[in-house]
């Protein structure tokens, strides 16, 4: 049976989708972009300062879930521009630890509200491996 995750503390879903469900261990989250859930502004600034926000974002929505950041397995990037890579690369790495989550990193022609980067995770549950 799958469960909807809900936070005030991450954007929240403005169509037909929830923030993050929950099916058995996994929990599987929407793509992030960089809004501020205090105003429901976009993060204005280059790719690190929205990177940041977004992964505040995706931290709020997995803690509501009941796990962190530390559990999640794997993330998917969607960057508007590949030239950003190394930019999103060290900010996301002031949020993963090693053993860092798998990843795939895509280049995309456009993004909701032409953000520069999207992220998407699955964790597991806290206290599962």
């Amino acid at each position: 049976m799958k469960e909807a995750v809900s936070t005030t503390n991450a954007p929240a879903a403005i169509g037909p989708y929830s923030q993050a469900i929950c099916v058995g261990n996994f929990i599987h989250t929407s793509g992030q972009i960089p809004i501020d859930p205090s105003t429901g502004e976009l993060v204005q600034g280059d790719v690190k300062e929205q990177t940041r926000q977004v992964l505040m974002n995706v931290k709020a929505v997995l803690e509501a879930a009941g796990t962190s950041l530390a559990n999640v397995v794997k993330t998917t990037v969607f960057l508007k521009d590949m030239g950003d890579f190394a930019a999103m690369n060290e900010v996301y790495a002031e949020f993963f630890t090693d053993p860092f989550p798998a990843r795939s990193a895509i280049g995309v022609v456009a993004l909701p509200k032409n953000v520069a980067v999207e992220i998407e995770t699955v964790a597991v549950a806290s206290g599962t491996k």
